[in-house]
């Protein structure tokens, strides 16, 4: 299953994630991508996507409502998402996480949203 928001090397890292979570094992790593909305202020970092379906991702979910959270999206249904100004959502091309997981959901929920 080929998705254009996420490079072949991007699915590799977040396949290897995948099957990492799938086996039980506790890790905390560096986000892969960031998507976001670009006229609806959602971004997702994901970490993961599940070995099985090749669909479902894993990462931290901000909707711009100032609850941001982990959880699991399908990429799938985030190509079929466009903004209120019928922008679809994107992958930022320049996106270079800085940090693991964990300190991407303290600082959100510290803050209420996704900063960097």
């Amino acid at each position: 299953m080929t998705h254009p928001l996420i490079t072949d090397d991007e699915r590799a890292q977040l396949l290897a994630h995948g099957q990492a979570r799938a086996a039980g094992q506790r890790i905390d790593p560096l986000p892969v991508v960031r998507i976001f909305t670009p006229d609806a202020h959602a971004t997702w970092l994901l970490v993961g996507l599940d070995p099985q379906d090749g669909d479902t991702a894993y990462g931290l979910i901000d909707l711009g409502i100032g609850m941001p959270e982990l959880g699991t999206v399908q990429l799938s249904a985030l190509e079929a998402i466009v903004g209120p100004r019928k922008q679809p959502v994107m992958r930022d091309r320049y996106f270079q996480a800085v940090r693991p997981l964990s300190e991407y959901v303290r600082l959100a929920q510290e803050n209420g949203s996704i900063k960097d």
